[in-house]
């Protein structure tokens, strides 16, 4: 397949004209003209690169790309050592993050949903990002947080009352700390996303609802799944995801 095409298809998916973002979605570096393997991955490191180059991959799908806002743009160090490899390789790196957050069935959200069997509600805040629903199971947040790490392969940091009933939650996947004052208002006993900050455990606390860190890496591995898994029905694609490993 050609690579405008496969754009063209990811485009009609994902939307990304739709969201304000940090960083430019869609083709970063661009590689040669027909694609035919993909490797994808939550994060365009040197070590998805290396995979890439070993599988002899066209092109790369990321989550999490280059080039964001409010850093050096220039091509020095680390990151001139990155494209300088996708260039002598031929490879593009594709890469969507909000769109792959927030859309209703291949984003994050969506995905992790379905793995941790929650039932959605709805979404709101900052452009629909933060979901909400209720865990059909229900127990106390110690049980939630349990169920949390067994399903995502990682312990979770739980943060409250560990005997907090929990029915209704709210997640928003990655780095989404910042809302969970905006979840509480949604009057969830419990809150999921990836990474914490010192003020969550004041919050938690104070407010009655559980604060749930599972992982920035281990919630947001499912969206570029389900749209590397959506490429592959294309014609003449393979897609192989590579969960390298990350402790954050």
């Amino acid at each position: 397949m050609q690579l405008m095409q496969l754009l063209n298809s990811i485009d009609q998916w994902l939307e990304p004209w739709r969201y304000k973002d940090y960083a430019p979605n869609g083709l970063q570096v661009e590689g040669r003209a027909e694609v035919a393997r993909i490797v994808c991955g939550v994060t365009a490191s040197q070590a998805l690169i290396d995979v890439a180059i070993a599988r002899q991959a066209d092109a790369i799908l990321v989550h999490h790309g280059y080039f964001w806002k409010g850093e050096d743009a220039r091509l020095v160090g680390m990151k001139r050592q990155r494209v300088a490899k996708l260039l002598q390789h031929d490879i593009s790196l594709l890469a969507y993050h909000l769109p792959l957050d927030a859309h209703p069935e291949l984003g994050n959200n969506a995905r992790l949903a379905a793995v941790l069997g929650l039932d959605v509600a709805g979404q709101s805040g900052e452009q629909g990002l933060l979901w909400h629903g209720s865990w059909p199971t229900a127990g106390s947040a110690r049980d939630f947080a349990d169920h949390v790490s067994m399903l995502l392969g990682r312990p979770a940091q739980l943060l409250g009352d560990e005997n907090q009933r929990v029915s209704k939650v709210a997640w928003c996947t990655g780095g989404a700390q910042g809302f969970f004052e905006e979840a509480i208002a949604l009057g969830v006993q419990a809150f999921v996303t990836g990474e914490v900050s010192e003020q969550c455990f004041h919050l938690a606390n104070e407010y009655g609802v559980a604060f749930i860190a599972a992982g920035h890496h281990a919630t947001e591995r499912y969206g570029v799944q389900a749209l590397g898994e959506k490429i592959s029905h294309l014609h003449g694609i393979n897609v192989e995801f590579v969960d390298l490993f990350n402790p954050v």
